[in-house]
């Protein structure tokens, strides 16, 4: 039986709006999953499943614009959806892994442990709805660390600690250092490369291509270590550059400040006699 072709055109413009929002819930169900592997104390499955989220979530979007189906429902779907897979699963994954041990010796410290995870998830919830209700000024950078960053930090040291085992204060105090710190950051108003410029609709040089299966390659080397590393190295980019900043206004306004030759007498007679 023959298809009306506006049916057909129908049914593929719905199939093509629902892509975006299906990879959205994919994203979802990873973060979910992390949460309940944490549970369970599989902790390496729990961190890969934060990455596997953070994957899914930097493609939804870009399939959104590329078809032409971003929507309001879509960024608002995918914004409680980031608070699940980069908010809640984190903060529950670290804290299940090594922040409920942080003060096995007094009452007082058994408490930053999960004031840490809460204050992840709350700068992370903090973080959204900043992006969501105010409009970047230049839309080549971020106001604080995008909350999957924070969470490939969190979800990062989880993988390196499981995968070599580390315990005691060498894995806890780091746990609860980094936790705090994403936390810090992602509310901060430092700026960060959004690398919204990279257009995959668009053609770029052939030697450029050679950087993506070099970039998996070495990720493929040693997963944790180079995940961690690369999120690492990212989110101290935006103090780096607020220093770099900081430190061009002040030698832009130190030869402001210096006068100019020609106040300071030019060599003429009149300049000598009195």
């Amino acid at each position: 039986m023959a298809v009306n072709p506006v049916k057909k055109r129908s049914l593929s413009r719905r199939g093509i709006y629902l892509l975006p929002n299906l990879l959205t819930t994919a994203a979802l169900f990873a973060g979910f999953y992390a949460a309940i592997a944490a549970i369970d104390g599989a902790f390496m499955r729990a961190a890969i499943a934060i990455f596997v989220a953070m994957v899914l979530d930097g493609v939804d979007g870009r399939v959104a614009r590329l078809t032409g189906t971003d929507s309001d429902f879509g960024k608002e779907y995918d914004s409680l959806c980031d608070m699940v897979s980069f908010g809640l699963a984190p903060a529950l994954v670290v804290y299940q892994w090594g922040l409920q041990n942080i003060g096995d010796s007094t009452l007082a410290w058994s408490k930053l442990g999960w004031l840490a995870a809460f204050f992840y998830a709350v700068a992370a919830a903090l973080r959204l709805a900043r992006f969501n209700s105010r409009p970047a000024a230049d839309k080549r950078f971020f106001e604080g660390l995008p909350s999957p960053s924070g969470a490939g930090l969190v979800g990062g040291w989880v993988w390196l600690g499981t995968q070599y085992q580390l315990a005691g204060t060498y894995a806890l105090i780091p746990a609860f250092l980094v936790t705090a710190a994403a936390g810090i950051l992602m509310v901060s108003s430092l700026r960060y490369y959004s690398f919204k410029e990279f257009n995959l609709g668009e053609r770029i040089p052939f030697t450029q291509v050679i950087l993506i299966p070099a970039v998996f390659m070495l990720i493929s080397l040693n997963p944790p270590v180079v995940l961690f590393g690369m999120f690492a190295g990212f989110a101290l980019t935006g103090p780096l550059y607020a220093l770099y900043r900081l430190m061009r206004r002040r030698r832009r306004k130190a030869s402001d400040d210096v006068t100019p030759g020609a106040d300071e007498g030019d060599g003429s007679p009149r300049d000598k006699t009195a």
